[in-house]
């Protein structure tokens, strides 16, 4: 949330400083949330339940929906495992490259400049 001061008359300021000490005020009233998170555990526990059986683990039943659609369209087709590193950065050893997904900045320069992919082979 960005707001442009400048752009603001004095009206305009002093209603938002009082808007941000009400607010302020009220965070300052709220409890800790992990007094809050034991309470709740412990109530669920002394009725029976867990956590997870009323909520559905850590994410709300809502954004489980969606999070689940997500990941399901990203594993579409074929997956693909983990690969060791094929490329190495010359002037920095710790950065590598699969040889998968779109070139590092680090190469993507070099060609760039003329070199050739097959110059930073890691020889095995």
């Amino acid at each position: 949330m960005a707001i442009d001061l400048n752009a603001l008359s004095s009206r305009e300021l002093d209603v938002l400083i009082s808007a941000a000490k009400r607010r302020k005020t009220a965070l300052k009233k709220r409890k800790p949330i992990a007094s809050i998170r034991k309470r709740i555990v412990d109530f669920a526990t002394a009725e029976g339940y867990s956590v997870a059986e009323l909520f559905g683990g850590k994410a709300p039943a809502a954004k489980t929906a969606r999070t689940a659609k997500k990941a399901a369209s990203k594993t579409k087709g074929r997956k693909l495992g983990k690969v060791p590193p094929k490329y190495r950065n010359p002037a920095n050893a710790a950065e590598t490259w699969t040889g998968r997904g779109k070139q590092p900045r680090w190469l993507a320069a070099l060609v760039k400049k003329g070199k050739k992919p097959e110059d930073f082979l890691i020889k095995k």
